[in-house]
């Protein structure tokens, strides 16, 4: 899933039916390779946006795995985010253990680990995981990332996180359970831990998924559980298709609230 992204969420304690694929028009979802001036896949884009609703119509828990199976994943971006890769290799974000959920095809969670950071990477998707799985087989930094096949929503590990990465997965997720996202983060963070949110999509579009997003609808959430944003910028290295729509959101703990 990485808005992993975007199906509407499926979790097995928590089932959301798709009442609305048949009418959604999911060209909020359209991507570009990175560097790349147009796919090289037989399936076009934007003819992977058009087929993402019809996969997903009957059953979005089979859909999942069958956007998977047949290719129509219009929120994977073929590589790693490149926000994500820059904020790495600048040394920008916190070591320890990390998590991404909806992590897709997994070529986030292997660009970001390395021996100061273990990363995990969850998908709801059996496929996901699998294609996850075969692509990063021979990298070298396999010791040092986790691929599991789980739900973020009742999933309980031994061990906190230090940061946690949220791109396409808040707007995956049906509105109503935003408030229980929020939980679960906070849940799931150290307490001096952080949250990255790439804020996307940012419009004022109908339906989803994806649905629409704003900084307002973090912040309300976020800040129920005592999350305050350090920085919220224009995500500068935003593919293409998502320019002006997608910003950059860091969030932690306010010192006030972790203090009570």
């Amino acid at each position: 899933m990485r808005f992993s992204l975007l199906p509407r969420y499926y979790s097995p304690t928590l089932p959301i039916f798709s009442p609305y694929f048949h009418r959604i028009s999911f060209k909020n979802m359209a991507t570009e390779k990175p560097h790349q001036a147009e796919p090289k896949s037989a399936i076009t884009a934007d003819g992977k946006v058009k087929k993402f609703p019809q996969v997903l119509h009957s059953n979005s828990a089979y859909g999942w795995n069958k956007c998977w199976e047949e290719g129509t994943t219009p929120w994977d971006l073929g590589g790693p985010t490149p926000i994500l890769v820059h904020l790495h290799n600048t040394g920008s974000l916190p070591k320890g253990r990390a998590l991404i959920p909806g992590c897709g095809s997994g070529h986030d969670v292997v660009a970001i680990a390395c021996a100061e950071r273990h990363v995990v990477g969850l998908d709801v998707s059996d496929n996901a995981i699998k294609k996850a799985i075969e692509l990063s087989s021979q990298s070298p930094k396999a010791e040092y990332f986790t691929f599991l096949k789980t739900d973020f929503f009742t999933w309980r590990p031994e061990q906190l996180f230090n940061l946690i990465i949220d791109y396409t997965f808040f707007c995956a997720i049906e509105p109503e359970l935003r408030s229980l996202w929020a939980r679960k983060v906070s849940d799931l963070l150290e307490p001096d831990g952080e949250l990255i949110t790439l804020m996307f999509p940012i419009d004022d579009h109908e339906g989803g998924p994806p649905f629409k997003v704003s900084i307002a609808n973090y912040e309300e959430v976020l800040h129920s559980v005592g999350f305050e944003a350090t920085h919220i910028s224009e995500n500068e290295l935003v593919i293409t298709p998502r320019k002006g729509r997608e910003k950059l959101g860091r969030w932690k703990r306010s010192l006030r609230r972790s203090s009570l």
